[in-house]
């Protein structure tokens, strides 16, 4: 199961408070240290798409606290940073206003997002010739907090799009090393798959259909994840008695999103070849080829179309 949203609430670390200390004899007089800086909270980006599943359990994240003042002016602790990690394509949104704080693109991607507090001054600071024997010192001041979203939309170089039962998953572990859910009914794909073909990814979107970019089906949650797509694959069962409405349905639905993806590279593929004969798969080849110039035949029981796609692809 793969998790792209989570709401989750991260802070820094309290800034330590000063301490009141008075020394004797020779080092008599105010000597109460400043409190150690709390520790900052960071988030960083890793190529693995399944880590926002850690917080599917746990909320509330911050960094150490900073210990307090010593005496002698000692200055305390600082606290310890803390790094959260996520899949590289995140985004951190501040839940209350909305604001993008930052988007993370690139792997080992790494964001200071909240700043510790600095710790509060001891008593050793406020000594003047007018107060010669301070008996107070500061609290130090609260860490930086959050209630962010965070958002993941996949980073891959291609993206297997297509109604429900176009082939989509088979296709993806018949080329990567994938194990994506497949079956005979519709939504079988209830998350996003990814899988590698050498040093590209490809991206199983979970299928769509009439009206998904309003909701209907699994809605536009996974629609998102196209606009980081590079190429599109768009998959189409020769089982189809209306392939080029099953074309228009989910072309006009990423349009509907968003219509930059409508300018997409796009590769369109006729699956499942295997199940028609020759010549009523040329037919429907041919009625694909005025919507594209890019149009395979694909079934995942034909090796030899298979290692040509994949090198296509490579």
């Amino acid at each position: 199961m793969l998790i792209d949203r989570a709401e989750i609430t991260i802070e820094a670390g309290h800034g330590g408070a000063g301490s009141v200390s008075f020394g004797l004899g020779k080092h008599s007089g105010p000597n109460g240290g400043t409190g150690g800086k709390g520790g900052d909270l960071y988030i960083r980006s890793t190529s693995d798409i399944t880590l926002l599943n850690q917080f599917s359990r746990e909320f509330d994240f911050k960094a150490e606290d900073g210990e307090r003042g010593d005496k002698f002016n000692k200055t305390g602790k600082g606290g310890n940073d803390l790094e959260l990690l996520v899949p590289v394509g995140t985004s951190i949104i501040n839940k209350e206003t909305g604001e993008l704080i930052v988007e993370l693109t690139k792997v080992d991607q790494k964001e200071l997002i909240c700043k510790g507090g600095i710790g509060g001054k001891g008593n050793f600071e406020f000594k003047n010739p007018r107060r010669t024997t301070p008996e107070f010192a500061q609290p130090g001041l609260p860490g930086e907090k959050y209630k962010v979203i965070l958002s993941l939309k996949l980073i891959a170089d291609y993206g297997l799009i297509g109604l429900p039962n176009a082939g989509k998953s088979s296709l993806l572990n018949e080329l990567t090393a994938a194990k994506a859910k497949i079956a005979n009914y519709p939504f079988t794909t209830l998350f996003p798959n990814i899988g590698a073909i050498g040093n590209k990814f490809i991206a199983d979107i979970p299928g769509l259909i009439e009206n998904a970019s309003i909701g209907k089906g699994l809605g536009i949650g996974f629609l998102k994840h196209i606009e980081k797509v590079s190429v599109l694959l768009h998959c189409i069962s020769v089982e189809s008695s209306d392939i080029l409405k099953d074309y228009e349905i989910v072309r006009n639905e990423l349009g509907k999103y968003n219509k930059e993806l409508l300018n997409k590279k796009e590769i369109i593929l006729l699956t499942k070849s295997d199940l028609i004969d020759g010549k009523e798969l040329e037919k429907k080849l041919k009625i694909l080829k005025k919507k594209s110039d890019k149009v395979f035949t694909i079934s995942i029981h034909d090796w030899e179309a298979i290692e040509k796609l994949k090198q296509l692809l490579k």
